[in-house]
Protein backbone atom coordinates (compact mmCIF):
# COMPACT_ATOMS: atom_id res chain seq x y z
CA UNK A 1 0.00 0.00 0.00
CA UNK A 2 1.11 3.40 -0.50
CA UNK A 3 2.40 5.36 2.60
CA UNK A 4 0.38 8.30 3.67
CA UNK A 5 1.74 11.81 3.32
CA UNK A 6 1.82 12.44 7.19
CA UNK A 7 3.93 9.40 7.75
CA UNK A 8 6.71 10.51 5.47
CA UNK A 9 7.92 12.72 7.88
CA UNK A 10 10.56 12.72 9.96
CA UNK A 11 9.20 12.72 13.62
CA UNK A 12 12.26 12.42 14.86
CA UNK A 13 13.26 16.06 14.42
CA UNK A 14 9.48 17.33 14.55
CA UNK A 15 8.91 20.06 17.15
CA UNK A 16 6.19 22.42 18.32
CA UNK A 17 4.76 24.74 15.84
CA UNK A 18 2.68 24.89 12.69
CA UNK A 19 3.49 23.03 9.84
CA UNK A 20 1.81 23.14 6.54
CA UNK A 21 0.61 18.90 6.32
CA UNK A 22 -1.10 19.00 3.31
CA UNK A 23 -3.13 20.53 0.31
CA UNK A 24 -5.88 18.93 -1.28
CA UNK A 25 -8.01 20.79 -4.17
CA UNK A 26 -9.10 23.24 -2.00
CA UNK A 27 -8.07 22.32 1.61
CA UNK A 28 -4.88 23.12 3.29
CA UNK A 29 -4.21 20.87 6.24
CA UNK A 30 -2.27 22.65 9.09
CA UNK A 31 -0.42 20.22 11.65
CA UNK A 32 -0.44 22.14 15.21
CA UNK A 33 2.27 20.32 17.09
CA UNK A 34 2.05 20.73 20.14
CA UNK A 35 4.22 18.43 21.92
CA UNK A 36 7.44 16.53 20.46
CA UNK A 37 6.74 12.87 19.03
CA UNK A 38 7.83 10.04 21.03
CA UNK A 39 9.50 12.26 23.83
CA UNK A 40 7.08 10.67 26.49
CA UNK A 41 4.82 13.60 26.71
CA UNK A 42 1.73 13.56 25.08
CA UNK A 43 -1.40 15.37 25.53
CA UNK A 44 -3.99 14.02 28.09
CA UNK A 45 -7.44 13.15 26.40
CA UNK A 46 -9.46 15.37 28.76
CA UNK A 47 -7.20 18.19 27.82
CA UNK A 48 -7.39 17.59 23.96
CA UNK A 49 -11.00 16.77 24.31
CA UNK A 50 -11.69 20.44 26.17
CA UNK A 51 -9.52 22.11 23.52
CA UNK A 52 -11.26 20.88 20.92
CA UNK A 53 -14.15 22.68 21.82
CA UNK A 54 -12.72 25.28 22.34
CA UNK A 55 -10.73 25.77 19.27
CA UNK A 56 -13.56 24.34 17.20
CA UNK A 57 -16.11 26.97 18.82
CA UNK A 58 -13.84 29.96 18.67
CA UNK A 59 -12.41 29.58 15.39
CA UNK A 60 -15.88 29.10 13.83
CA UNK A 61 -17.58 32.51 15.36
CA UNK A 62 -14.59 34.27 14.04
CA UNK A 63 -15.28 36.34 10.37
CA UNK A 64 -13.53 33.50 8.91
CA UNK A 65 -16.37 30.73 9.82
CA UNK A 66 -16.92 30.03 6.24
CA UNK A 67 -13.18 28.75 5.54
CA UNK A 68 -13.11 26.49 8.49
CA UNK A 69 -13.29 22.92 7.45
CA UNK A 70 -12.40 21.09 10.26
CA UNK A 71 -10.50 20.70 13.55
CA UNK A 72 -9.46 17.79 15.52
CA UNK A 73 -7.31 16.05 16.99
CA UNK A 74 -4.07 13.84 16.26
CA UNK A 75 -4.23 9.94 17.55
CA UNK A 76 -1.04 10.37 18.65
CA UNK A 77 -1.79 13.32 21.17
CA UNK A 78 0.81 15.00 19.84
CA UNK A 79 -1.23 17.90 18.13
CA UNK A 80 -4.03 18.91 16.14
CA UNK A 81 -5.39 19.48 12.46
CA UNK A 82 -6.38 22.93 11.38
CA UNK A 83 -8.34 22.23 7.44
CA UNK A 84 -9.54 25.31 5.93
CA UNK A 85 -9.92 26.75 2.70
CA UNK A 86 -7.32 27.74 0.45
CA UNK A 87 -9.15 31.27 0.64
CA UNK A 88 -7.58 31.96 3.99
CA UNK A 89 -4.12 32.90 3.77
CA UNK A 90 -1.63 31.02 5.78
CA UNK A 91 -0.78 34.21 7.98
CA UNK A 92 -4.89 34.46 8.69
CA UNK A 93 -4.51 30.66 9.92
CA UNK A 94 -1.26 31.24 12.07
CA UNK A 95 -3.49 34.65 13.51
CA UNK A 96 -6.60 31.97 14.20
CA UNK A 97 -3.88 29.62 15.87
CA UNK A 98 -2.60 32.44 18.13
CA UNK A 99 -5.62 33.81 18.90
CA UNK A 100 -7.45 30.46 20.03
CA UNK A 101 -4.67 30.07 22.40
CA UNK A 102 -5.61 33.49 23.94
CA UNK A 103 -9.38 32.45 23.83
CA UNK A 104 -8.62 29.17 25.38
CA UNK A 105 -6.54 30.74 28.37
CA UNK A 106 -8.78 32.97 29.06
CA UNK A 107 -12.18 31.29 29.45
CA UNK A 108 -14.31 30.66 31.91
CA UNK A 109 -17.74 29.09 32.62
CA UNK A 110 -18.85 25.82 30.69
CA UNK A 111 -17.58 24.26 27.98
CA UNK A 112 -19.53 24.64 24.57
CA UNK A 113 -20.79 21.69 23.62
CA UNK A 114 -20.14 19.42 26.52
CA UNK A 115 -23.57 18.34 28.29
CA UNK A 116 -24.30 14.80 27.66
CA UNK A 117 -26.77 15.48 24.41
CA UNK A 118 -23.96 17.39 22.79
CA UNK A 119 -20.98 15.46 23.51
CA UNK A 120 -20.09 11.38 22.67
CA UNK A 121 -17.92 11.50 25.83
CA UNK A 122 -19.14 14.57 28.15
CA UNK A 123 -17.80 13.33 31.49
CA UNK A 124 -14.30 13.27 29.76
CA UNK A 125 -12.83 17.27 29.95
CA UNK A 126 -10.19 19.32 31.46
CA UNK A 127 -10.07 22.72 31.43
CA UNK A 128 -6.89 23.40 33.49
CA UNK A 129 -5.44 20.79 30.84
CA UNK A 130 -6.54 22.69 27.74
CA UNK A 131 -5.67 26.23 29.58
CA UNK A 132 -2.07 24.68 30.20
CA UNK A 133 -1.62 23.42 26.27
CA UNK A 134 -2.06 26.90 25.67
CA UNK A 135 0.05 28.34 28.15
CA UNK A 136 2.55 25.85 26.91
CA UNK A 137 1.62 26.85 22.71
CA UNK A 138 1.85 31.06 23.20
CA UNK A 139 5.82 31.43 23.11
CA UNK A 140 6.33 28.96 20.28
CA UNK A 141 3.73 30.78 18.43
CA UNK A 142 4.08 33.96 19.17
CA UNK A 143 6.77 35.18 16.19
CA UNK A 144 5.50 32.16 13.87
CA UNK A 145 5.55 32.95 10.18
CA UNK A 146 4.08 31.63 7.00
CA UNK A 147 8.17 31.20 6.10
CA UNK A 148 8.10 28.66 9.24
CA UNK A 149 5.20 26.57 7.52
CA UNK A 150 7.71 24.19 6.25
CA UNK A 151 8.65 21.18 7.84
CA UNK A 152 12.00 20.53 9.46
CA UNK A 153 14.01 18.21 7.88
Amino acid sequence: MKRIASFCINHDVLTEGIYTSRIDGDVITYDIRMVRPNCGTYLSTAAAHTFEHLFATYVRNTEYSEEIVYVGPMGCRTGFYFLVRDTMAPETAICLVQETMDFVLGFTGAIPGAEKAECGNYQDHDLDGAKEIARKMKPVLADWTAQKLIYPE
